[in-house]
């Protein structure tokens, strides 16, 4: 099993119970933050009430039956699901109030704290055993934890995505993703490169691969040598496991780097992070790209590390353009700075349930926008001069 990258400081979470200070390690892969406050609570609490206390800020750490700490999650979020993000007329505006109102429920539904044993163990009534789930998401652990409920029945629902696997229509066989590796469940992206037509069979080079689901697309339409790329070690760990249960590893080589290796190919294959927005979990980081640095150090490096007549993929979606937080002006410009030429682009419609309207009962402001949605793959060359 791989170890997960560590946490750069370890950060305690504080609380008083039967007048006895105490304290433990706060466990989690989100930027979220220690409550500063801690109330113990149990069965007898009400929700209406647990809502008031995250409000202010307050914390519940959880003594009660493991199923009513579900039962009040779930009530939380009922009442959340009642606040609607106000719709702007500029659709930048509208996304990022989306934003600030997904971090609020983050930070509110993070307030219902369990206390982990040193084994990840839950000392609970009806209590899971999650330890498997937990040792995958966080490493192995040494001594007690308080980690949130939601954060932990992510790690549950990330395992089970990991035992079972995705299937990949391309490749006929599943990925497996790992916790905080952004699950390669939208099909029409992966389909473009299958169906793309190669410059070549010879080398490809596959940046921000991931779980490496397209340097095992590559590779099994004949690409002898493969180099997939992330700078992610959750990400390398998760693309290895994937070749080597492929039967790809002697085609594929996973290398941890910031977007490219040493070396030229033939072919660049790069499916960045298609929103210029700050992540705030790792599992985000599959979505949202900080200030576009990923697409932009794509653009910006392929005239170095294309062998000629060798051939650069994009693959990108335009919700970007359509949120109006990146025109198409500005990507088409970064090509014409970095001497790129467009061969070719080929649209999708994407085919995930979101694509298809709301489903949230009104509740996502950007639905209207996200139905309009269309994955490209850009042919980029080296202008000639």
């Amino acid at each position: 099993m791989e170890t997960p990258r560590e946490q750069p400081d370890r950060t305690e979470i504080e609380w008083v119970e039967d007048g006895e200070r105490r304290s433990a390690p706060w466990r989690t892969n989100s930027t979220v933050k220690p409550p500063k406050r801690v109330e113990i609570a149990g069965d007898e609490l009400r929700a209406d009430d647990a809502m008031r206390l995250a409000s202010e800020g307050t914390a519940v750490l959880w003594r009660g039956d493991f199923l009513g700490a579900r039962q009040l999650l779930d009530a939380l979020k009922r009442r959340l699901d009642r606040q609607q993000v106000k719709p702007d007329p500029d659709l930048a505006v509208t996304f990022h109030r989306h934003r600030q109102a997904r971090a609020h429920r983050t930070r509110i539904l993070s307030m219902v704290l369990i206390e982990l044993d040193a084994d990840f163990g839950i000392g609970l009534r009806r209590a899971p055993d999650i330890r498997d789930a937990c040792r995958e998401a966080y490493g192995e652990a040494t001594e007690p934890s308080v980690a949130s409920l939601q954060e932990l029945l992510g790690t549950v629902g990330a395992h089970e995505w990991r035992r079972r696997g995705v299937l990949i229509p391309a490749l006929d066989a599943r990925i497996h993703p790992h916790y905080g590796v952004f699950a390669p469940t939208r099909n029409e992206y992966i389909d473009l490169v299958a169906e793309a037509r190669l410059p070549s069979t010879a080398t490809a080079f596959d940046l921000g691969t991931g779980t490496g689901v397209l340097a095992a697309v590559l590779a099994k339409r004949g690409v002898g040598r493969v180099v997939a790329t992330d700078i992610e070690p959750r990400a390398v760990a998760c693309a290895t496991d994937n070749v080597q249960r492929l039967g790809l590893a002697d085609r594929v080589e996973v290398v941890q780097t910031d977007v490219y290796p040493t070396g030229r190919a033939d072919l660049v294959v790069c499916n960045p992070p298609w929103v210029p927005a700050a992540p705030t979990s790792s599992v985000e980081l599959g979505v949202f790209d900080r200030k576009g640095h990923m697409l932009t150090e794509f653009v910006r490096g392929l005239p170095d590390h294309l062998n000629a007549g060798g051939e650069g993929w994009l693959v990108l979606s335009d919700l970007a353009e359509r949120l109006g937080l990146r025109t198409r002006t500005q990507l088409t410009d970064q090509f014409d700075r970095a001497g790129l030429t467009v061969l070719s682009r080929t649209d999708t419609r994407p085919r995930h349930p979101r694509a298809g309207g709301d489903r949230s009962g009104g509740r996502d402001p950007l639905a209207a926008v996200r139905a309009t949605e269309i994955v490209s793959l850009w042919r980029l060359a080296v202008r000639a001069s």
